[in-house]
């Protein structure tokens, strides 16, 4: 899932959508524990009393997956198999993360102007 930066929001909300941003959020706050789709579109819907469909949060989940910002194992029961979705990383770390591709990528595509903003910077 690519990363887009809006410079115009702040914290998380410059990366993700106030949806996503929640289901960071409820991950996060039942760590290690975990949750299936169901549970994390429940909360979602619930929290911010929205009506983001399930398969948007399904989506979003395996996205996050296949970047690796999420893990999950696979648990059956009725209807089969579901995954249940952990977060691979605490919030500092994942924030951490997110600063890391930001930068590499700025590096890879800019790498003597993003140096020396760098060094300006700190």
């Amino acid at each position: 899932m690519p990363l887009q930066l809006d410079t115009g929001e702040e914290g998380l909300a410059m990366f993700f959508t106030d949806w996503q941003i929640e289901i960071l959020r409820y991950l996060w706050s039942i760590h290690p524990e975990g949750a299936n789709s169901r549970a994390v579109h429940q909360n979602v819907n619930e929290t911010l009393e929205a009506s983001i469909s399930r398969a948007s949060v399904i989506n979003y989940l395996n996205a996050m997956v296949d970047d690796a910002m999420l893990n999950y194992t696979e648990n059956t029961g009725k209807g089969g198999h579901h995954r249940v979705y952990i977060m691979a990383y605490t919030e500092d770390e994942f924030k951490r993360r997110v600063t890391e591709i930001i930068i590499t990528n700025l590096l890879k595509e800019y790498p003597q102007e993003t140096k020396k903003v760098i060094q300006q910077v700190i």
